[in-house]
């Protein structure tokens, strides 16, 4: 038995699929860790695959290539070395299961899986993997692990029966997608874990984008009294080391890796960025291209890009019709030379005639209406689209959530493009965003320190400029009454009654709320984006596109 313990804690940026890198990443890792002598290196759930793997496990030729990479790295530990605690997708007696393996000695050790599976928001664990039964702990070198496999922590059930079978050592792999406050959540619930068992716990989360979701990492240690043990840092690659004593208590824990975590505002920036950069990244883009508008929706997008990806891998397009005022020329350009990146000026007036002249018999004797307004939008979505095509570069969306909620966005028009940023980020966000970038250079990053939005674009009255005079308040609500009423109906499932008794106008609610609904066609063709808040659309937020649920309030 021994009484003393080093464990690493790997928070590493796997890939969905690409189990030749993550391999990597692991082996990278343990060697790592190796010098430092640890005995054990912690990894992040399904961390061999990726995570989330979704329908890559229901191919049975892609478990066979997971089970391959796994026993080549129990294989290495032959060598003496440390042992890992990795995940995978697993088989049993012709189950699937996710699946945390102890790999040590050349050999597959032991091997738990994970009991309580997701089934709510982004997750539909239990459609692809079986549910595992109670565990027991894990037998390590004298020291018995009591794992738990992400989820499995949010309740107390698997705690409470690791620690009535002997546990000595809580050990969390987790693949706990990023939220605006979950940080707090995850650490109250491992607090509550601790105080229930009386055992200290390991909290490991994978790092990194993957499509709509990002990973923040931010793994923590507690002591069995709570303290905090180890904190590493949000939206970052990590190797962390603990040093545990046993004592007459139990496990005691101490590290010298303590990250304060980002301010609120600095996470969710944070989130954007990294989302950004692995979208990319991993599926190869050589860069970005976005219509700079000289408003704040296109400068913040285009600020995360070049902290992203840096100034050179970013390209901005002014495309200016007969509306587009002085104003926002200059804003856009000057926009644009703080953050260093390259701004073409390819104007759409060509379009506009072109259209107006193979239109004029169609609509002879009709009006100019909105539908005049959405060709602009949409000649300059064919001119990024033709850009992207000829050079390569994914197109950046810019819509906001605020403007995706209610439908003021335009099909094929300034929503078309591979991925957007600022999907799950309402409109008074973006705002409080531009002022936190102005004011902060998070580390990292690849753009430059200091001022990158022109105080112009933040103060000026939001508009479209498809007509003259034009501004968004002509259509919307106020945006913090309208983000407000939103967020209840979306993120907080109020009733138009409880709403109406936060203060709101009862038609001004009814309208957004119509609104809302008449625009789930629109969102249902819309780009991925960063997961921000608890219900962002698309994963967490389901609702038919055909649906008389409009008839039944107007009826009650």
């Amino acid at each position: 038995m021994t009484d003393q313990l080093t464990i690493a804690l790997a928070q590493i940026n796997p890939t969905v699929g690409s189990l030749d890198h993550n391999a990597a990443l692991i082996r990278a890792a343990r060697a790592e860790a190796a010098t430092a002598g640890a005995d054990l290196v912690v990894y992040p759930e399904l961390s061999i695959c990726g995570y989330p793997p979704e329908d890559l496990v229901l191919k049975p030729f892609f478990l066979d290539k997971v089970e391959d990479a796994v026993r080549a790295l129990a294989a290495e530990t032959a060598d003496g070395g440390p042992a890992l605690l990795v995940g995978a997708p697993w088989r049993v007696d012709g189950h699937r299961y996710n699946a945390a393996l102890l790999l040590d000695g050349g050999a597959i050790a032991a091997v738990r899986l994970k009991h309580d599976l997701p089934n709510y928001g982004p997750f539909d664990e239990k459609r692809v993997f079986t549910a595992g039964p109670l565990p027991g702990p894990v037998n390590f070198r004298g020291v018995r692990l009591g794992v738990l496999i992400c989820e499995d922590m949010w309740k107390p059930d698997v705690a409470e029966t690791l620690a009535e079978t002997g546990a000595e050592l809580l050990v969390v792999p987790n693949g706990s997608p990023f939220e605006i406050d979950k940080a707090d959540r995850r650490l109250e619930l491992a607090v509550s874990r601790v105080v229930e068992t009386g055992l200290p716990l390991i909290y490991l989360n994978q790092v990194g984008g993957q499509d709509e979701l990002v990973f923040d990492g931010a793994s923590f240690v507690l002591n069995r009294d709570r303290s905090l043990v180890a904190q590493l840092p949000a939206f970052a690659s990590r190797v962390a080391i603990t040093r545990w004593v046993r004592g007459a208590d139990g496990w005691t824990g101490a590290s010298d890796e303590k990250v304060a975590p980002p301010d609120a505002l600095g996470a969710l920036y944070g989130a954007m960025v990294l989302g950004l950069r692995d979208y990319v990244g991993k599926n190869r883009f050589p860069g970005v291209i976005l219509g700079m508008s000289g408003g704040i929706d296109s400068a913040i997008s285009a600020a995360v890009a070049v902290d992203a990806l840096g100034a050179d891998r970013v390209h901005c397009v002014m495309m200016p019709s007969p509306y587009t005022s002085q104003d926002s020329l200059d804003d856009a350009a000057e926009c644009a030379g703080l953050l260093g990146c390259r701004i073409d000026t390819i104007s759409i007036r060509p379009a506009m005639d072109a259209f107006a002249e193979m239109l004029a018999s169609s609509f002879a004797d009709t009006k100019p209406d909105i539908t005049e307004e959405n060709l602009q939008s949409r000649s300059r979505g064919l001119t990024l689209m033709a850009l992207s095509n000829k050079f390569g570069s994914m197109v950046l969306s810019t819509g906001n959530k605020s403007e995706m909620s209610v439908g003021y966005a335009t099909l094929y028009g300034d929503m078309c493009g591979g991925y957007n940023v600022l999907k799950d980020v309402y409109k008074t966000t973006v705002y409080k965003l531009s002022h936190w970038r102005n004011q902060n250079h998070p580390e990292g990053v690849m753009g430059p320190a200091g001022r990158v939005i022109p105080e112009r674009i933040i103060t000026k009255a939001p508009t479209a400029e498809l007509k003259p005079d034009q501004k968004d308040q002509d259509t919307l609500p106020e945006y913090p009454v309208l983000d407000d009423i939103l967020e209840c109906l979306v993120e907080r499932d109020l009733s138009l009654h409880d709403i109406v008794a936060r203060g709101h106008d009862a038609e001004t609610v009814n309208r957004v709320w119509r609104m809302l609904d008449r625009a789930e066609y629109k969102r249902r063709q819309a780009p991925p984006g960063v997961k921000i808040t608890s219900r962002s659309f698309g994963r967490d937020r389901r609702y038919p596109i055909t649906s008389g649920l409009l008839s039944l309030v107007r009826g009650a």
